[in-house]
């Protein structure tokens, strides 16, 4: 193994094992020194890629929007598969990631409150506006075409995000109160994804389109 694959390889530890604690524990309670002993190293080895806490989570942040944004971009901007289906594709997307970590969406709304301008600038700073910009921009197209109805971008985004969000922010609710009879959390998801997508669908399309 050559020294560069050995240096990115490590840098990619270090960077799983501090989503893994922001995650867990949240920005403000994780040191740089917790995040040297998970990975098995001292702390001069983790500052020698991440200089300060705050480069780590534009490190960490930026993780996880590449694993999720540019999937969701490509598949919304598929004009030529029905609305419904791409909707579908981009739950499997976010299911595929909350399932492994379903307290993510926990620690993003966590992160906001904490410090919001802060949490602003690590999003432009890593570009993921961009992504943003280019998925509104296409649905507007669509809109503008008469594909879909006009809705406000931000009545869409809060209405899809809620429906998502909510069965992973209340997980253990779900688990112990609200599963029926012999029933997993997996399956109780796999249930919910039809009524996202019914409730998405019933806000972008008319009638004769649904």
């Amino acid at each position: 193994m050559t020294e560069n694959k050995k240096s990115e390889d490590l840098e990619t530890r270090i960077i799983e094992a501090a989503k893994e604690l922001f995650i867990e524990n949240g920005f403000a309670e994780t040191s740089m020194s917790d995040i040297a002993t998970k990975v098995g190293i001292n702390r001069p080895g983790v500052h020698y890629y991440f200089r300060t806490k705050d480069k780590m989570f534009q490190a960490v942040f930026g993780s996880i929007v590449e694993s999720l944004i540019p999937k969701v971009q490509d598949i919304i901007l598929q004009q030529d598969i029905p609305i419904g289906e791409r909707i579908g594709k981009v739950i499997d997307a976010y299911y595929e990631v909350f399932k492994t970590n379903s307290s993510l969406p926990i620690f993003i709304m966590k992160e906001m409150l904490r410090d919001f301008d802060y949490f602003s600038k690590t999003i432009t700073e890593i570009h993921s506006v961009n992504y943003f910009n280019t998925i509104r921009n296409g649905l507007q197209d669509e809109m503008k075409k008469g594909k879909l109805k006009t809705v406000p971008i931000r009545f869409l985004f809060l209405t899809f995000y809620s429906l998502l969000v909510m069965p992973f922010s209340i997980k253990n609710l779900c688990q112990n109160i609200l599963l029926e009879e012999n029933e997993t959390y997996d399956e109780m998801l796999a249930e919910w994804k039809p009524y996202i997508v019914t409730h998405v669908c019933n806000l972008l399309l008319n009638e004769n389109q649904n």
